[in-house]
């Protein structure tokens, strides 16, 4: 199985406008709107609304779309956040751990921090023991990993707001009026 690792971009040079930022907070609550639909919101053609996108997604502010797939549906439903430390002489390989870390059976996001934690790790598994062995046998296992901290997760939320919303977004500048 082949999973997509997004790497934070560094950010988009150029600002967004009003409609940009509408456009991203209507995909965000509903990324599967028709475009016609999404036009018809933000009060803008569809042929517009779909040049809009494709810029946005080239700019990398939009990344993609994907399911929101529930992992206790799935069979999966012990989720933690596991930090792990890695030793001094393997700071040369957090590219590589962090390649291996995505395709770990159960895996579901891995974060390279700064900090006292070198990673962090979102992992669901289909119980309290599985999750243990998973510690164990593929992080602490790995000679490369100095210490790792399991903290169950009970319940999470999470936004689905962009972090630019309209309210936020400079206005585009009026022009000034021509003179006849």
């Amino acid at each position: 199985m082949h999973r997509t690792i997004e790497m934070v971009q560094q950010p988009v040079t150029s600002a967004l406008d009003s409609v940009d930022a509408q456009i991203l907070a209507i995909l965000a609550t509903d990324g599967r709107i028709a475009n016609n639909a999404l036009a018809s919101r933000v009060g803008i053609a569809p042929s517009t609304c779909l040049q809009r996108i494709r810029g946005l997604r080239q700019r990398g502010v939009l990344r993609g779309f994907a399911a929101d797939i529930d992992p206790t549906a799935l069979g999966h439903p012990v989720q933690a956040m596991v930090s792990v430390r890695m030793q001094s002489h393997a700071r040369a390989k957090l590219t590589e751990f962090m390649d291996a870390a995505i395709e770990m059976p159960g895996v579901l996001n891995a974060y390279l921090l700064g900090g006292s934690s070198d990673f962090l790790l979102h992992v669901a598994s289909s119980s309290v023991d599985r999750l243990h062995e998973f510690v164990i046998e593929q992080l602490s296992g790995n000679p490369d990993v100095a210490a790792t901290e399991t903290n169950l997760i009970f319940k999470y939320a999470r936004t689905r707001v962009p972090v630019i919303s309209p309210a936020q977004t400079p206005r585009p500048q009026q022009s000034a009026p021509r003179s006849a």
